[in-house]
């Protein structure tokens, strides 16, 4: 798609938007069809089956939740678009799944912006790609400034995107007109800034480096369930008593059960704070909940004897969690320095380096190697140190090929030959 604007005289070589052209720039703000009518019938859904089936090239794909209103992250609205077939809402609610939709596209390379957020849910309604080309991380690899799609887009397509419903309740219905507008436009020009990303990654010679980002994402197992979730309770290190931790567990479990049979998200009944609170008053009565600054919540109240029922059980419960899990995580480095000046020695030669390396590719210091990676081998390296061993630990740890050949040797010279820093400067550099 072609946009006319002031601002097209005033772009970089590259077609990037300089910054006093950003605010000239002009606004999408309307499908090239019109807003489409969202898909809710057998009929329809076949429909759209049926052409985006006959479409062709890549397909772009989005997908907008409820979180913070319903519980989890199910998708309630699905989009589409594809050359030759137009864009398509879908209300994945009516269907059971969209495996006739994954079908029509069983081979067709998807285009998403930030892959990781919405393929789990499109999991969920039997959808997965064949290949996958993300443009979030494409532009984080390509060393833009901001990668939002919004921003991306500004900045190589030449013109703004609202997203004023990025965080709206989409499963209201039936959905807003606007809504369903800046649903359709967040699809609209995916192919267009897919094809503009491929084009810088490839001039930079990363576009390789891409692909095999885009297939690990793609071929990545589904995530194993966390062991004890409520530990993620928001502000949980406050509580240094186990039996508090026990009535953090049991007011989580509850609130968990509840969303979920209410549909509603967890935080919308009491907030995480309000489980913190209620666990270190350990309160007995009612009243004496109800009075506990910081418990609070639209649940809080009117479900009060819940609440209470759990920090009773918690009160009298021998099943008591420890305070902290068995991890095989090194320590926070800010203590290398006094517990093992070597580890903070590596640490502290390697880190400088491997940011050069991420500087020369242009791209953030996290996509070029996992930083917890760097960590763990810095504290416990294997032995003995060369190439070959740091190589094979990078891979176990789970660091792609392309990876690997970047930062293999830098480490792996690091390494054998840390920088003999005093623990003072260690201790700084750490941090």
């Amino acid at each position: 798609m072609t946009v006319h604007s002031e601002a097209d005289s005033r772009t970089r070589s590259d077609g990037a938007a300089t910054p006093d052209s950003i605010a000239a720039l002009p606004l999408l703000d309307e499908p090239r069809e019109g807003v489409p009518f969202v898909i809710d019938t057998p009929a329809g859904l076949n429909r759209a089956a049926r052409a985006l089936a006959g479409g062709t090239g890549p397909a772009g794909v989005d997908a907008e939740r409820a979180s913070g209103f319903r519980y989890g992250q199910r998708a309630f609205l699905v989009q589409i678009r594809r050359e030759g077939a137009g864009t398509w809402l879908i209300d994945p609610e009516p269907f059971g799944d969209l495996t006739i939709i994954n079908e029509a596209l069983s081979g067709v390379e998807w285009i998403l912006h930030a892959a990781t957020q919405d393929l789990p849910c499109l999991s969920e309604l039997g959808m997965w790609p064949d290949r996958l080309f993300d443009t979030e991380l494409a532009a984080r690899l390509a060393g833009l400034p901001r990668v939002g799609l919004a921003a991306v887009i500004e900045n190589l397509l030449g013109f703004t995107l609202a997203k004023e419903h990025s965080a709206a309740d989409w499963s209201q219905r039936p959905l807003p007109e606007p809504w369903l507008r800046y649903a359709a436009l967040d699809v609209e020009v995916l192919v267009e800034l897919r094809d503009r990303l491929a084009a810088v990654l490839d001039e930079d010679g990363k576009l390789g480096i891409a692909q095999e980002e885009f297939e690990y994402i793609r071929s990545m197992p589904p995530a194993a369930p966390r062991t004890d979730p409520w530990r993620r309770t928001s502000g949980v290190h406050q509580v240094r008593d186990r039996r508090q931790l026990a009535a953090v567990r049991q007011l989580w479990l509850e609130r968990e059960s509840l969303a979920q049979k209410r549909d509603v998200a967890p935080g919308r009944l009491i907030p995480d704070a309000a489980i913190v609170a209620g666990a270190k008053a350990m309160p007995q009565t009612v009243p004496q909940l109800l009075a506990v600054n910081g418990f609070h919540g639209r649940a809080a109240q009117r479900e009060a004897p819940r609440w209470l029922r759990c920090i009773a059980e918690a009160r009298t419960t021998r099943d008591l969690p420890e305070l902290q899990l068995p991890t095989n995580a090194p320590p926070p480095p800010r203590v290398w320095p006094e517990k093992d000046p070597a580890a903070a020695a590596r640490l502290q030669t390697a880190k400088p380096r491997i940011t050069a390396v991420a500087e020369k590719l242009n791209m953030p210091l996290e996509n070029l190697l996992t930083p917890d990676h760097l960590r763990r081998l810095a504290w416990r390296p294997p032995q003995p140190v060369d190439l070959d061993s740091i190589s094979a630990a990078l891979a176990e740890l789970g660091a792609r090929p392309w990876q690997i050949e970047q930062v293999a040797a830098v480490i792996t010279v690091a390494f054998l030959d840390p920088d003999p820093l005093q623990p003072k400067q260690q201790k700084q550099a750490a941090r």
